[in-house]
């Protein structure tokens, strides 16, 4: 994943069920969680599984919507919103936003090979 950035979605605007918090981020009242939308591209040897499962997991978060779903498996470009905790979700924006995040294979101590997420 690259290019990783706040996306702003219509659907915040003028309705009652989400509360501006700060920033891009907002209250889904009717869900009880915090959610913000972003966007990125993903890298040729992605799929739209990995890396994202491994961010989901990382700052406990979970895909709230997926914004154009049709094209979200055919297309590089994928804009979607994330939820969870709001100490999660802040954590989550200051630490991908414009960034590149992607797996990595490596050998454990013992020669196994696993697999790593890689913030850079």
């Amino acid at each position: 994943m690259k290019n990783i950035k706040l996306a702003e979605l219509d659907k915040y605007d003028g309705n009652s069920n989400f509360e501006l918090i700060e920033g891009n981020i907002y209250k889904d009242i009717e869900e009880d969680h915090y959610v913000f939308a972003l966007s990125y591209e993903l890298e040729d040897e992605e799929d739209s599984q990995y890396p994202l499962e491994d961010i989901l997991d990382k700052f406990y978060l979970h895909v709230s919507d997926f914004i154009d779903e049709e094209r979200y498996n055919t297309s590089k470009d994928v804009t979607l919103e994330l939820g969870g905790n709001l100490n999660n979700v802040k954590e989550a924006i200051s630490i991908i936003i414009g960034k590149r995040v992607y797996n990595e294979e490596y050998d454990d101590e013992k020669g196994v090979t696993r697999v790593r997420l890689v913030i850079e």
